[in-house]
């Protein structure tokens, strides 16, 4: 459960269209939101519209090139 939190979040963050129609309730704190949204629009842009999981899973493909804040919302996460 906690993965498809963080994954809703992050992908809420980066398209406030999707997460309109996706998501009436953001999930995560804004300052999950803003550790992350650089990194899933530099490195996971391709699979935005892929689904939640795959831009989790995406992040942590890249997780040596994501931002450190980006990488302790991870690991607070259990991931």
């Amino acid at each position: 459960m906690r993965k498809f939190v963080l994954a809703l979040a992050l992908v809420s963050s980066t398209t406030a269209a999707f997460a309109q129609a996706a998501q009436p309730q953001r999930q995560g704190t804004e300052q999950e939101h803003a550790a992350c949204r650089r990194d899933v629009q530099r490195h996971c842009r391709s699979v935005i519209d892929q689904g939640d999981f795959t831009i989790l899973a995406c992040l942590k493909e890249n997780r040596t090139k994501i931002s450190s804040a980006c990488d302790q919302v991870l690991k607070n996460n259990g991931q």
